[in-house]
């Protein structure tokens, strides 16, 4: 984006500054970091809690296959994607990637079965070249729509449920990456029983006209505090979830991003529908023969965080490099840093002892297995 662009606004720009936030630019918009409860205290009360987050800078796309059936749009989309959309229920999410010819990662995504069409939640600072990227392959078989009238929220932590159940009662019945339509306070929404928290939790997309007041309502409950992009950076980062342009980007492929479990048998070699998306030869062979590197938690000894860009070594000297730090903060949570990075496949075992390049100095720090907390989603 263009430094000199005006900075958009979401549907809840109003509210976030009568709620006293501090406001930053981010993926193209002016967005909450923290509200006067601080980064801390809005991390702690979403896992002890709920937390609701404006996530409307996020992309919300429809694609309907011409033909009107919804197995056509699931094949057309499964062109662009390692993933079994055509098996995907009703009523069901997915977690998804959109790969180039390299196997790398354009974009990471989740796609929801809504009976007659694919509903598709896509990055904010990806969302038009992901569009243009569906127009391109796919225009041709379906009909593509980016959903500029709808907000999207986020209500995460362990009373998320009780809370939205005061709204609709049946949403206690709903298991992890459901999708149902349902009103809240007369209006009516998507629903998804999903996060970016480790936490349980809903993603709510609202009509824009109506997004303030259902954001209002919910903000009413003594259990919910609004929660900023800081606090959403370490909770998704203590769950071992990945922030795309950090942790997965074009020169990233999903086997090497420790992404495996979202490539379904059908894709897999041997599958009903083994490849037949960008890049395929070399995932399908990492697949079956491994990756030079690896995605890997990293625990830094002490207090010290160890941020995005520091530089890993094998030895306290820092005479060998052997790979670099995509996220890293401290874990309110874990009660220690905690951080996410790549490595070669040889070193990713937990318990492995690198050193992280920190202020001219080589802090040790531990490989771990992620995530590092316990993610408590409804199975």
């Amino acid at each position: 984006m263009d430094d000199h662009s005006p900075l958009k606004q979401t549907p809840l720009y109003a509210l976030h500054l009568q709620l006293g936030a501090r406001m930053v630019p981010f993926a193209g918009y002016d967005m909450p970091v923290q509200y006067p409860a601080g980064v801390l205290k809005e991390h702690l009360h979403t896992r002890a809690a709920a937390g609701l987050f404006d996530v409307s800078h996020m992309g919300q796309i429809r694609l309907t296959a011409k033909s009107g059936r919804i197995e056509d749009a699931a094949l057309a989309l499964e062109k662009l994607v390692p993933v079994d959309i055509l098996g995907l229920g009703e009523g069901r999410q997915r977690y998804a990637l959109f790969t180039n010819a390299d196997g790398g990662i354009l974009d990471d995504l989740m796609v929801a079965n809504r009976g007659d069409h694919l509903f598709l939640v896509v990055n904010a600072a990806c969302k038009d070249a992901d569009f243009a990227h569906l127009q391109a392959h796919l225009g041709d078989s379906c009909d593509l729509e980016m959903l500029e009238d709808r907000a999207l929220i986020a209500l995460q932590g362990p009373h998320a449920v009780t809370v939205l159940a005061e709204l609709w009662a049946d949403i206690a019945t709903m298991r992890f990456m459901d999708v149902a339509e349902a009103e809240l306070h007369d209006v009516p929404c998507i629903i998804s029983r999903s996060g970016y928290t480790g936490e349980d939790g809903f993603e709510i997309s609202i009509p824009a006209v109506s997004a303030e007041d259902v954001a209002r309502r919910i903000l009413q409950h003594p259990d919910v505090l609004p929660i900023g992009l800081g606090a959403r950076d370490s909770l998704r980062l203590e769950a071992g979830l990945c922030l795309y342009g950090n942790d997965i980007d074009t020169g990233t492929t999903p086997v090497e991003a420790g992404l495996e479990w979202a490539l379904q048998k059908a894709r897999r070699i041997g599958g009903s529908r083994e490849g037949g998306y960008p890049g395929a030869d070399v995932i399908l062979r990492q697949l079956s023969s491994g990756a030079s590197r690896r995605r890997v938690g990293l625990k830094p000894e002490g207090k010290a965080p160890v941020r995005r860009g520091a530089l890993l070594f094998a030895d306290a000297e820092g005479q060998k490099q052997v790979g670099n730090v995509t996220s890293g903060g401290f874990g309110p949570s874990a009660e220690s840093p905690v951080a996410m990075g790549y490595v070669p496949t040889d070193l990713a075992s937990p318990g492995t002892i690198l050193f992280a390049e920190v202020r001219g100095k080589y802090l040790p720090v531990t490989v771990s297995a992620l995530p590092f907390v316990t993610p408590s989603y409804k199975r």
